[in-house]
């Protein structure tokens, strides 16, 4: 108790969490654009349901591991080394997340361009993906993102209650914001292609990071942030035509 009263008084503890808290709701993106992408997939009686499992699971996943913090620091301990590259056990789970966000997202920006590309992953008419598969492909991704998310937060602050904290509130942000994001994607097909090209680019992203290539997280989100702007442009672009009498 002692401990936790010394924290609520601690200014240099305070701006550990306020800091913590906007990496982790900016680290959670990722997560939440895979989440809301895949589920409007899903029948229409479904996605809701599918969206808040996808983000308690990804919840519950972030807690187990505050929860083991020795388990998560010992990710980071060399296996084995190629060539002189040493891989961790995070490395490997950066890596096959990475892959696994790649082949998703060229799968279906292929099926967007092609001329005859079958049962598309945003078409609401062709709803090819089960429930449990649905969530299988989540519950693998948000592994991934958990483990990067809580190696983050040991790399912050050493007060286990501050990461908890810190966490809980991200995933809250994005229960708050699945519903409006998948909704904004569905209502603006451009937004698809935008984001699939994020998810490319967070994949090849943790690719990279597993590889021992660190890529500033900061040049990732600044990137997004002026992409989502010029689309942002083209949509009021198009309005303003819409709107103008011919």
């Amino acid at each position: 108790m002692d401990y936790l009263l010394s924290l609520a008084v601690d200014p240099a503890a305070w701006i550990a969490l306020l800091a913590l808290i906007a990496m982790e709701v900016v680290l959670g993106i990722d997560n939440l654009i895979f989440i809301a992408i895949l589920t409007n997939r899903l029948p229409e009686h479904q996605r809701e349901i599918g969206r808040r499992i996808g983000i308690g699971l990804a919840l519950i996943m972030r807690l187990l591991l505050l929860g083991s913090i020795a388990f998560i620091v010992k990710l980071t301990n060399p296996l084995f080394s190629v060539l002189g590259q040493e891989f961790s056990s995070r490395d490997l789970i950066l890596i096959t997340g990475g892959l696994f966000l790649v082949w998703k997202a060229t799968k279906e920006i292929h099926h967007r361009v092609d001329l005859d590309p079958g049962p598309d992953l945003f078409d609401r008419k062709n709803v090819s993906l089960g429930f449990a598969a649905a969530m299988g492909q989540i519950v693998m991704l948000d592994v991934v993102f958990s483990v990067d998310s809580i190696i983050t937060a040991v790399g912050m602050t050493e007060h286990v209650p501050i990461m908890i904290i810190a966490v809980v509130v991200a995933v809250l942000t994005m229960l708050l914001a699945a519903n409006p994001l998948s909704n904004f994607i569905i209502a603006n097909p451009t937004i698809v292609m935008l984001a699939l090209g994020f998810l490319l680019m967070i994949g090849t992203a943790l690719i990279a990071e597993g590889f021992g290539v660190k890529v500033p997280k900061g040049y990732i989100y600044a990137a997004m942030a002026f992409s989502a702007l010029v689309e942002g442009l083209n949509m009021i672009e198009r309005r303003s035509r819409r709107s103008r009498p011919d």
